[in-house]
């Protein structure tokens, strides 16, 4: 699908940053440097664009599940009032991979694509990034894009609901996870997930498994009026089994309704709770397998789902079908 009204949606991140006396900062203002900057790139085919900013700007470390509502009113307003055919939103790199994941969710039936792209330095500073990727993610829905929800770095167009931010201080900091996809694709998207329809904010948690970990450390994490709880799990889904008071707070949990999900922390792994008993124990406690998942991607479709206001089995039941892409080939 090929881009001629592109939406440049402008939240913030580093490629915006100006200097101050405590460092890089998040500021407005953008529209006029990008305008100025195409000026200077000749020979480059790009669509035309209209341009929205989400105030404040923010650095991307201080994003939360409002600023990804925010963004979803901004892109349908985009497309739906404004006739655009395709987003382009700049973002900061410590949660843009969380960011298009979640969009992955939050967008479902959206009839136009939708790019996330950013830099590791900001636009103007000495060999920055920035012009690179978002001319570079300009030139790509130009050229035509999937519909659904992508991130642009370094020169490559990659999944929004597979990667994660590898590295810190180098340009090709993003990365598509191989991890073993296991989940059967959906036929169908319900009506209750679809982009139109609103989100509340929901109370999620995650927790890793370690060494030592106790029941008490399951029981904080739980604490207040968490409705979503994302374990990182060894291996193939495995945890202390051996423990009783822990899996029994974990099973108290999933009685009051609770949302257990469970990824593997490795980064090529993914989630069988039936390979080894101490998964099965798991699975028994009430935990639901995110197969393949990235972090980012099951955190996301743990708050698409529950902010949807689907019950515990419907959560349960959708997270373990493949919707977009985020588990199955």
């Amino acid at each position: 699908m090929a881009s001629t009204k592109l939406l440049v949606l402008y939240t913030g991140g580093t490629i915006g940053m100006q200097q101050t006396a405590a460092g890089l900062a998040p500021a407005s203002g953008f529209e006029s440097r990008l305008r100025s900057q195409q000026a200077l790139e000749t020979g480059r085919q790009l669509p035309g664009w209209t341009f929205r900013e989400l105030l404040p700007p923010i650095d991307s470390a201080n994003m939360n599940q409002a600023n990804w509502l925010a963004m979803v009113e901004a892109i349908r307003a985009g497309v739906e009032q404004d006739g655009c055919d395709a987003v382009l939103v700049l973002h900061g790199t410590d949660t843009l991979a969380y960011s298009a994941a979640a969009l992955s969710f939050l967008l479902l039936g959206l009839p136009v694509p939708v790019v996330l792209t950013g830099s590791m330095r900001p636009a103007g500073a000495e060999d920055s990034d920035a012009w690179s990727n978002l001319f570079g993610a300009m030139q790509a829905l130009h050229k035509g894009v999937a519909l659904g929800v992508h991130l642009y770095f370094n020169g490559r167009l990659m999944p929004g609901n597979r990667v994660s931010k590898l590295g810190s201080a180098v340009f090709d900091a993003f990365a598509e996870l191989p991890r073993q996809r296991v989940a059967a694709r959906a036929g169908m998207i319900p009506a209750e997930l679809d982009y139109r329809q609103p989100r509340q904010p929901v109370n999620l948690a995650v927790l890793p498994f370690y060494p030592g970990i106790r029941a008490a450390q399951v029981e904080a994490a739980l604490a207040g009026d968490v409705r979503g709880l994302l374990l990182e799990c060894y291996g193939s889904g495995t945890g202390p089994s051996d423990d009783a008071a822990l899996l029994a707070a974990l099973k108290a949990a999933h009685e009051r309704g609770v949302v257990l999900a469970a990824i593997s922390q490795c980064p090529h792994g993914h989630v069988e709770f039936g390979v080894y008993a101490a998964g099965s124990q798991l699975a028994s406690a009430g935990l639901v397998s995110a197969g393949g998942m990235t972090r980012e991607a099951a955190l996301g479709k743990l708050f698409a789902l529950l902010g949807a206001g689907l019950s515990q089995t419907e959560v349960e039941d959708w997270f373990a079908v493949d919707l977009c892409g985020e588990n199955a080939d």
